[in-house]
C-alpha cells in the first residue's frame, strides 16, 4: 500500500473510543462518503479513514477495462448529443413484466 500524504489536515473533534473500542465521529465530521478505508499508521497509530466510490460486482469488468470504459463514455456522448439510431428490433419483448 502506498503512503498517504495529508495535505490540509484540519482538527474537526477530540473524540474518545467506548469500551468496544468505536468511536464515534459527531456531528461536526462532514463524510463526502458512505464506505470507508480505515488505515492505521503502524508508527504512530493515527487512523485514517479514505473514501471509497463502491461499484456492484457485476459491474467491476467495466472499472478494469480501459477500451470497454472508452467504448461506454463514447455512446454516453454519442446519445448526449442526440446521435441516436433506431434499433433493429423491438427489444421490449425480452423484458420480463413484474
Amino acid at each position: 500500500m502506498h503512503a498517504l500524504k495529508i495535505k490540509d489536515p484540519e482538527e474537526v473533534a477530540e473524540v474518545k473510543a467506548d469500551s468496544k473500542n468505536r468511536i464515534s465521529l459527531g456531528r461536526k465530521v462532514k463524510l463526502v462518503a458512505r464506505h470507508y478505508r480505515v488505515l492505521q499508521e503502524r508508527s504512530s497509530g493515527r487512523i485514517i479513514l479514505e473514501p471509497l466510490a463502491v461499484i456492484p460486482i457485476s459491474e467491476h469488468w467495466l472499472a478494469h477495462s480501459p477500451k470497454a470504459k472508452a467504448s461506454v463514455e463514447r455512446g454516453l456522448a454519442d446519445a448526449k448529443a442526440g446521435r441516436l439510431v433506431d434499433a433493429p428490433e423491438d427489444f421490449s419483448k425480452y423484458v420480463d413484466p413484474e
